[in-house]
């Protein structure tokens, strides 16, 4: 199959069409999307380039709200088209190098006092075009939803944004120069660390207590170099120690680092480098190593550090755990020649997705505690690039739309398309994978055109799933039972909040759930203009 274990070795002037089309009338009220009736039984199977946002077309009004007055379904029909025609597809890389904003650039990284640009009500500054409300004609039971515009100078390509991470009551977002934090429940700025030079690194998630560390240029130069990491306390908006990564070799390279957080390690990956440093004090805990010609590319973090090999000459890719403090090797598994790493689908239990360019198929390995295969399988089912691997950027971790339970694998998927990689549009279904089997369980019933599903946690028992906006029906959140994926409904969005939602598009779309409340971050921000609006951060929740 795909590999063996062993014990412990040595177009910026494009323009975007229209968010997606939606589906007919949802199965009830609510549009929580076509998961069925349950207790209905379900189906079980057999054995892009970054574009400037064009002007949104704002809503027609009446007294700020959306009515259902006759003719409003067709008025509403027509806003959502209008205002998808907002933004790009997005997306995500791990380098940042923006023009530079109109900042002297001297200033250490300090915490400001930012005024909101609005008052978090959810209907921007208050003049002109920027009146929408997504609030809209909002009807008991419904989430009230606030958004967020980017309000910063970036280079007219646009910016990487990264997050969003919740920390207590505050919710932070990275992009360029900022680190921004807004509060939970109604979307006002809290505040804001300057950073000196651009972001060239980000780590999926802060450490446990809050902290997050990035990487940043060594200038505001086009030409500098990936050169140092900064530590923020997202808790306070204080920024903390910064210090210089070190050339390890003499073929190191000074280009995007990736970067993974476990414990109180961060863990820093470049070309064939590694280094890690203590996430409190910035102390340097270990530097790189090659085993065998393997040699390091990439970290994973969160409960467990991953480390990815490539194995030169031999082409093969080594998958390690490895301890945070030392970096040496719990276990490895090395995958057969011609198998690709893919994602990390679930860290805990153990589960990742590899892919095989020639014979066009993908895999699932669970892996026990100690590193030994629990089950592997070849899906029949399609999933995103971004959570197989296939055709898209770098992160092991760029799958944001899988979870897992001790026994089942929970994942968004969909009918196979002519590549191993589908659309993230076409993951219209939540497939059950039986961890201890390799074997599918169950999956949902398909969503209408245009609907996508992101399984996101499991909790209580039962799993959360983020449904995305149709062409007119708002996002929600369901959760399904664990045994046969029948629905309950969460959460709900006002039918106005459709086209707001819909410019978050799913190509570079980075989501949250925490503490009951959902968070969308677009994967690209762009500059403020007149009649333009660069939808960047939108919440809802109870």
């Amino acid at each position: 199959m795909t590999g063996r274990t062993s014990g412990e070795q040595p177009n910026p002037d494009g323009q975007w069409p229209p968010a997606p089309a939606g589906f007919g009338p949802p199965p009830g009220p609510g549009g929580y999307g076509t998961f069925g009736p349950p207790p209905q039984p379900w189906q079980v199977a057999p054995d892009t380039p970054a574009t400037v946002p064009v002007p949104a077309a704002a809503p027609a009004r009446t007294g700020g709200r959306f009515t259902d007055r006759p003719g409003s379904v067709v008025l509403a029909v027509l806003v959502a088209v209008l205002l998808a025609i907002g933004a790009g597809v997005y997306v995500t890389v791990r380098t940042d190098r923006g023009t530079p904003a109109a900042q002297d650039g001297k200033n250490p990284a300090a915490p400001s006092g930012s005024p909101s640009v609005d008052q978090g009500d959810g209907k921007g500054p208050g003049v002109g075009r920027d009146t929408y409300d997504p609030n809209g004609d909002i009807k008991p039971g419904e989430a009230r939803v606030w958004l967020r515009d980017n309000q910063t100078e970036v280079a007219g390509a646009g910016t990487n944004q990264f997050g969003p991470w919740r920390v207590g009551e505050v919710v932070v977002k990275a992009m360029f120069k900022e680190v921004t934090a807004y509060a939970v429940a109604d979307g006002q700025e809290k505040w804001k660390v300057a950073l000196p030079t651009p972001l060239c690194g980000v780590p999926p998630a802060p450490s446990a207590n809050g902290k997050l560390v990035v990487a940043v240029h060594e200038s505001d130069s086009l030409t500098s170099h990936c050169t140092d990491l900064q530590q923020i306390d997202l808790t306070t908006g204080k920024a903390g120690w910064k210090t210089a990564v070190p050339q390890e070799t003499k073929f190191d390279s000074t280009g995007p680092f990736t970067l993974a957080i476990s414990g109180d390690t961060v863990a820093v990956a470049r070309s064939t480098s590694m280094s890690g440093f203590s996430v409190t004090d910035g102390r340097k805990l270990f530097g790189t190593s090659n085993e065998n010609g393997c040699y390091p590319s990439e970290f994973a973090g969160g409960s467990r550090l991953l480390l990815k090999r490539s194995c030169a000459g031999a082409e093969q890719v080594m998958l390690q755990e490895v301890d945070p403090v030392t970096a040496a090797p719990k276990w490895s598994h090395t995958y057969d020649k011609g198998w690709k790493l893919g994602r990390v689908l679930s860290m805990d239990p153990l589960v990742v997705a590899a892919y095989h360019s020639e014979r066009k198929v993908w895999s699932i390995t669970a892996f026990a505690a100690d590193g030994k295969i629990r089950s592997q399988s070849e899906p029949a089912f399609g999933v995103p690039g971004r959570c197989n691997g296939w055709g898209s950027a770098d992160g092991l971790q760029e799958c944001l739309a899988s979870t897992a339970d001790a026994d089942t694998l929970y994942v968004a998927g969909g009918k196979p398309g002519k590549e191993l990689g589908i659309d993230a549009d076409a993951a219209n279904q939540v497939v059950a994978v039986d961890l201890n089997t390799g074997k599918e369980k169950w999956r949902t019933a398909e969503q209408s055109k245009g609907r996508s599903v992101w399984p996101l946690a499991v909790e209580g028992g039962r799993v959360v799933v983020y449904v995305s906006p149709g062409k007119v029906e708002a996002a929600s959140v369901v959760s399904l039972a664990p045994a046969d994926g029948s629905a309950q409904p969460l959460l709900r969005t006002p039918a106005a909040a459709a086209g707001a939602e819909g410019v978050f598009y799913n190509s570079g779309l980075q989501l949250a759930w925490a503490g009951g409340r959902m968070f969308l971050l677009n994967g690209r921000a762009y500059s403020p203009a007149p009649g333009k609006q660069s939808r960047a951060l939108l919440s809802f929740g109870k």
